[in-house]
């Protein structure tokens, strides 16, 4: 097999470095930020997810460092239980560690961090790629995993139109054993009344919880300078006055590491490859949060293309392969995305009582 770049060392860069490492397929990993740069700070993992991340880590190892979530619980916001669902093996997971977990595997020769790599072309049906300093890279394969706003993507798909979603979200990780303490280990999900406006809980550890709020961007406004003070101001105009549970939260937690989310998505899915270029997960198929299916798309992405490479030595076909094997699962995952969206804008009144909040196909 030929040599390997792939762009962007997230989740799902990481995933295709760890499936091509386990199948000794020559690569490097190049990924424009440092190393300790971890900004978003957690996942939810469907229980295929959890599979095929056992085709390349220590599972028990990863079991450790998270939790599995036994219920979704959907509150009113002022705490009354709308619906409650059992969840099958629905794992949760804080950013940091998943991210660390993939990167024990790579050799560190095998991994550049702090290198912007940039397509300035192509020749004999070649990506040309060039790092900051012009230095050119060859490679022979290109995997692009440089997430939903794609630098290599858009550079190739010009005329892509990337479209702001009315959903935004506010992520952030509290360590508060006293409030931990409260939480059993299930999905609580807290919807005012009115829609448009939510409050999700996961707890990570005895100590650790992960909350973040989402919000429609038509009803409900946060000062474009993100900095800490006026997240956390947001946060108490809006939830101050929820559940107890929910307002502690908001009360208690720092908000220095808060990940402010501006989603947005495709209007129309982009091929999944150009020339000797293939893009893998969100550079692929941007997926909005109440799909949950981000990490474990990135996975199935990873692993299908990586057969894929070792069963098929015309590049061509192999990428056609891997479009025509995840395309059609994309857009249900798209297509279910978007129904939730429509769910989360509606007042609690007019919402289906058996919905969760992940997509399966």
């Amino acid at each position: 097999m030929s040599k390997v770049a792939i762009i962007g060392a997230g989740v799902s860069g990481l995933s295709m470095a760890n499936y091509l490492e386990k199948n000794n397929l020559d690569y490097h990993l190049y990924e424009r930020r440092t190393k300790d740069d971890l900004k978003g700070h957690g996942f939810i993992l469907p229980k295929e997810g959890i599979e095929y991340l056992s085709e390349i880590i220590d599972i028990n190892d990863l079991y450790t460092k998270g939790s599995f979530l036994k219920k979704y619980i959907h509150y009113c916001h002022n705490g009354n239980v709308l619906s409650e669902k059992d969840l099958d093996n629905v794992f949760v997971i804080s950013r940091s560690t998943l991210i660390e977990v993939l990167s024990q595997n790579i050799p560190a020769d095998k991994i550049f961090y702090r290198n912007t790599l940039n397509l300035t072309g192509f020749s004999d049906g070649k990506a040309e790629l060039e790092f900051e300093d012009h230095t050119k890279l060859q490679a022979d394969v290109v995997i692009a995993s440089d997430g939903s706003r794609s630098r290599i993507r858009r550079a190739i798909f010009q005329d892509e139109v990337m479209k702001a979603v009315r959903e935004n979200e506010v992520v952030n990780i509290i360590e508060n054993e006293e409030i931990a303490s409260q939480i059993e280990g299930n999905f609580h999900k807290f919807h005012h009344e009115d829609g448009g406006l939510t409050f999700g809980v996961l707890k990570l550890s005895p100590t650790k919880i992960l909350w973040y709020c989402q919000f429609d961007i038509t009803r409900y406004f946060i000062n474009e300078d993100y900095t800490a003070d006026c997240i956390k101001q947001f946060m108490l105009d809006n939830f101050g006055d929820w559940n107890p549970l929910v307002s502690s939260i908001v009360k208690e937690s720092s908000y220095d590491n808060a990940h402010i989310w501006r989603v947005y998505e495709l209007e129309k899915l982009n091929p999944f490859h150009y020339k000797n270029i293939a893009f893998l997960g969100d550079a692929a198929h941007p997926l909005i949060p109440f799909t949950s299916q981000g990490v474990t798309s990135a996975l199935k992405d990873s692993y299908i293309l990586t057969q894929l490479l070792l069963e098929n030595k015309d590049l061509k076909e192999t990428f056609q392969k891997y479009e025509e094997e995840r395309k059609p699962e994309i857009e249900i995952h798209i297509k279910n995305g978007r129904i939730l969206l429509e769910q989360f804008l509606l007042p609690v009144s007019e919402q289906p009582k058996d919905s969760l909040p992940i997509s399966y196909k």
